[in-house]
């Protein structure tokens, strides 16, 4: 199927490096800024905005492949971690990212938990969007802390 769906959404800037975002009539707008000196820190910068971004895709689609199998993994929550590198003309980018996504539930009591773990992040379309231009590590803990999967994280 060769389907092509579109997205969009507005932005105007507001003063300096502040700028307004607006998605549509169904969401709030949202500020963003960059940190001093060029800006004054009063929303996320496209940085912190892209890091969220990441986190907020996998743990969806963690989330959904957990109750595709009628699991029921409680709160999850996420640390996310983005390092900055130059690239070799010597500017700066986002060098890399690592995501520690925690569930309440203990891992035993979860059904086909290694498949879920295996697959879910295949679908989380902006991981898999952003990995072929720096590295994405993820971490995945249960309720008692224990670690479920674990990649390398980005050198810093």
């Amino acid at each position: 199927m060769s389907e092509t769906q579109t997205f969009s959404l507005t932005l105007e800037q507001q003063q300096d490096y502040a700028f307004l975002v607006r998605f549509d009539e169904t969401m709030p707008e949202l500020l963003t800024d960059e940190p001093p000196p060029l800006g004054q820190g009063a929303g996320p910068n496209p940085s912190r905005l892209l890091a969220a971004s990441i986190a907020n895709c996998l743990m969806a689609s963690l989330l959904f492949a957990l109750r595709k199998f009628k699991n029921e993994p409680g709160r999850l929550t996420a640390k996310v971690t983005g390092h900055y590198a130059r690239n070799a003309a010597g500017r700066l980018r986002v060098g890399g990212v690592a995501v520690e996504i925690q569930f309440a539930a203990r891992a035993e009591t979860l059904t086909h938990l290694q498949r879920t773990l295996e697959q879910f992040e295949e679908f989380c379309v902006v991981t898999q969007s952003v990995r072929s231009g720096f590295p994405v590590a993820v971490t995945i803990r249960d309720g008692a802390g224990q670690v479920l999967k674990q990649e390398t994280p980005p050198a810093s």
